[in-house]
């Protein structure tokens, strides 16, 4: 699956320390197009393949009781952009998020680096399913340059938004390449790299689950860019499985199951770089996030149940509502705007501001929501009243039986 380049790394004489002073080889990893992948699946892996995308349709055809699947995939991107940024050390839990997009949606002051750069990963998840609406389109380097612009824009490193990295970099915290965890192909080679990527990522050869998994590990072997490139990179899963026609509308959580396992998630990419020509590391890889996007699914639909329940609570103790009310349309928008001002649901609604504010006053009354503080000023908003505490048990089902649970807290952020 790839080779090494030897390189040499001149040090800078001017350093401040011996580390940074020292010259040396190291070996730049470059992996084999996947233009030339002739991957032979196993029968035992491409039956759990079939039985997942069996799943992934299940999912999209949606639960009893829950009519509209929108709302449900709208929290669950959510959720998949908070998991996924934790995995690079941004930690926020979905609460506090939503309070956050809800005050940048209503153009209130924030003042939250960690939130604006999460958001950042959410307009990223939806430029991403963007690309995959047209799947009559080829995918290109651009589309993946707008992806990972998206992904920082809302970032100090918003400069290196789209930019194909001009220098070599390395994984580890080691000043220079000669003692890195990994040092990702030369400069010169990103460009090609990239446009085979884009290839495949237009291709079929291969199931879409088998392709979200080879596109993954590919973009994170490249590491095209100066930072971001794991979100970026798991991004792309939800491109495939959406322009592949699988989820159409819900695209599972598979980041909160790898947020669970990151060890062993970093361990299977790391394993798919071989220089042998063995497949072996690279289907372990394949069969890991397989197993991942099953468990996502068959834990995303409970919470569809859940969901569905809990609407139900909340219509009963809003009392008889007509179906074609104000008060209706809000309460089955909750899951899509958990936080949101009257004029943000009005626009979501597409309702008049006087009919939205009604609404809201009866809901607030009855204790489907309550009134809450977002942006700097601490502008008034709206929280739907136990929606993100069955979103705990959602969370906490993700982590695997008997392992560490290595996710974050994300209610758990100090947000009352």
């Amino acid at each position: 699956m790839g080779t090494y380049l030897d390189r040499r790394w001149p040090g800078n004489p001017g350093g401040y320390t011996p580390t940074t002073r020292r010259a040396g080889n190291f070996r730049a990893y470059v992996p084999d197009l996947l233009a030339d992948l002739d991957l032979h699946i196993p029968a035992g892996l491409a039956d759990s393949v079939t039985n997942v995308t069996r799943q992934l349709d299940s999912l999209n055809a949606g639960q009893p009781g829950l009519e509209q699947l929108e709302p449900m995939a709208r929290f669950l991107l959510r959720a998949e952009a908070v998991a996924s940024s934790w995995m690079e050390g941004l930690t926020i839990g979905v609460r506090r998020l939503a309070r956050a997009e809800a005050a940048n949606s209503a153009d209130l002051e924030l003042h939250d680096d960690t939130a604006q750069a999460v958001l950042g990963n959410i307009h990223a998840i939806e430029v991403a399913l963007g690309v995959a609406g047209d799947p009559a389109r080829p995918v290109t380097v651009d589309d993946i340059l707008t992806i990972h612009e998206a992904t920082l824009a809302r970032t100090k490193d918003a400069r290196f938004g789209g930019v194909l990295r001009p220098a070599q970099n390395w994984i580890g915290t080691s000043q220079t390449p000669l003692d890195a965890v990994y040092i990702p192909p030369p400069p010169e080679l990103v460009g090609p790299l990239m446009e085979d990527l884009a290839t495949y990522l237009t291709s079929s050869e291969h199931p879409a689950l088998v392709q979200a998994a080879v596109a993954h590990v590919q973009f994170e072997t490249i590491h095209p860019f100066a930072d971001g490139n794991g979100r970026a990179g798991r991004a792309l899963i939800q491109l495939v499985l959406r322009r592949r026609g699988v989820a159409p509308t819900v695209v599972p959580p598979v980041s909160l199951v790898l947020a669970t396992q990151t060890d062993a998630y970093i361990a299977a990419l790391v394993g798919a770089r071989q220089t042998d020509g063995s497949q072996q590391g690279l289907l372990n890889w394949v069969d890991m996030f397989t197993d991942a996007t099953g468990r996502a699914c068959r834990d995303t639909q409970e919470f569809a149940v859940t969901l569905a329940t809990w609407n139900r609570e909340m219509r009963d103790r809003a009392g008889r509502l007509r179906a074609a009310s104000a008060a209706a349309a809000i309460v089955d928008a909750l899951p899509a705007l958990p936080v949101f001002t009257a004029g943000t649901m009005a626009s979501y609604l597409s309702r008049p501001p006087q009919k939205v504010n009604e609404a809201i006053a009866r809901l607030v009354e009855v204790g489907v929501i309550r009134q809450v503080n977002v942006g700097k000023r601490r502008n008034r908003a709206f929280e739907a009243v136990d929606l993100f505490d069955r979103f705990i048990d959602f969370e906490r089902a993700l982590a695997t039986p008997g392992e560490v649970h290595r996710s974050p807290a994300l209610l758990h952020d100090g947000a009352p």
